[in-house]
């Protein structure tokens, strides 16, 4: 029976841990991230409609974009030093390895959240706008967006900080923006709009641009993450 207890348990333990540390990584603030995104959704939206603008799958996924980047900013940039607001670093590097998966599944936890609210979005556009696929909206909006997240977590352990590593994060995405146009059909793009097919150009060589990009973002994601989790070795340096 005590075996049998102990698997009951298990499921309990998973939530009390995934609440515990939701409570850390949105903290209070997250909220006020949340309402941005969405005023900012829901503003661009009825432009759009005043406007009398054609929309599209392409149209709903730049209007998604931005969102989807502020839903991200706050968990990944504020992560670490939420941690040392809330006294957790002595307890994080008190047991080895312990860290990691600590991280690990608050960056799965947030982009999961991240991914459910981009559905929620996508379905009230397909409602108000225009139809679209919810999840392959959603599904391609990860890409850039945990892309930007992974890359906030690396900076974020680098600099320690969580408006150091804003101000890092807001230069970057500046210069990504400003780039965009000259990178509009490359692989390189990281807001390429796979839906935004440019004109005169052969739909089966963009589905190979698009592969590549969506290929270049996942190694982006992977090396920035692993990066990440080297820096939280240094223990000197958070504490």
């Amino acid at each position: 029976m005590k075996p049998s207890n102990k698997l009951q348990d298990i499921p309990a333990i998973v939530v009390k841990m995934v609440k515990y540390n939701m409570k850390i990584i949105f903290a209070s603030r997250f909220i006020w991230f949340f309402l941005f995104s969405l005023g900012f959704f829901i503003g661009v939206s009825l432009l759009f409609v005043y406007n009398g603008n054609t929309l599209n799958e392409a149209s709903v996924y730049g209007i998604l974009l931005f969102p989807g980047i502020i839903l991200i900013f706050y968990p990944t940039i504020f992560g670490i030093q939420n941690d040392e607001d809330a006294g957790m670093l002595e307890i994080l590097f008190g047991i080895p390895n312990y860290r990691y998966k600590i991280w690990l599944l608050r960056l799965l936890i947030t982009y999961l959240l991240i991914f459910i609210l981009l559905v929620l979005f996508s379905w009230l556009s397909s409602i108000f706008l225009a139809p679209v696929s919810t999840f392959e909206i959603a599904g391609q909006l990860m890409f850039p967006v945990i892309f930007l997240g992974s890359l906030s977590f690396m900076f974020s352990s680098v600099i320690r900080n969580g408006y150091g590593t804003a101000a890092i994060m807001i230069l970057i995405g500046f210069a990504l923006f400003i780039l965009t146009d000259t990178l509009e059909r490359s692989q390189w793009n990281i807001f390429l709009n796979p839906f935004n097919i440019p004109n005169n150009f052969n739909e089966i060589i963009w589905e190979g641009v698009i592969i590549k990009n969506r290929i270049f973002l996942s190694v982006g994601i992977i090396v920035s993450i692993l990066f990440g989790l080297y820096n939280l070795q240094r223990r000197e340096k958070f504490i």
